[in-house]
């Protein structure tokens, strides 16, 4: 990556943000078959180690209703997660990973270990150390 011409904190995370996330996707498209976005990786996530429903998942995502859905029916013809008539409530729907959908997640978990060791490679263990404590902190925004 170009190093940026920004000095704006905000254009910075932005950029960086961006190119971690394209590594990440393109590390994982790269050894599997089942191709995924990051907004459906981002799902995947919500998902981990709970069943929940589809209203649940999308006021967590802060994506629109009408894109979490076509994320998740993509998800679906995955064979990624599994949606279910919730018992209780007619109109909606549960959600919950496949053990395809665990077995995928857990391997991007390591291929986003190796990323992120690539990084403290680079920036050095004190800074990267710095850099999540920093993220960490409440910014009182």
């Amino acid at each position: 990556m170009t190093p940026s011409t920004s000095t704006r904190l905000l254009d910075l995370l932005s950029e960086r943000n961006d190119q971690v996330r394209r590594m990440s996707e393109q590390s994982w498209n790269e050894q599997s078959d089942i191709q995924l976005s990051n907004s459906e990786w981002y799902i995947l996530a919500t998902l981990y180690q709970s069943k929940t429903t589809i209203a649940e998942v999308t006021r967590s995502v802060h994506i629109s209703r009408q894109a979490t859905h076509k994320l998740i029916k993509n998800l679906e013809s995955k064979a990624l997660v599994l949606v279910t008539d919730h018992p209780q409530n007619r109109k909606d729907k549960c959600i919950e990973l496949t053990s395809l959908g665990h077995t995928c997640y857990e391997q991007n978990e390591t291929l986003k270990a190796q990323l992120e060791q690539r990084i403290q490679e680079s920036i050095g263990q004190e800074a990267f150390e710095q850099l999540k404590t920093i993220l960490r902190v409440d910014w009182k925004l």
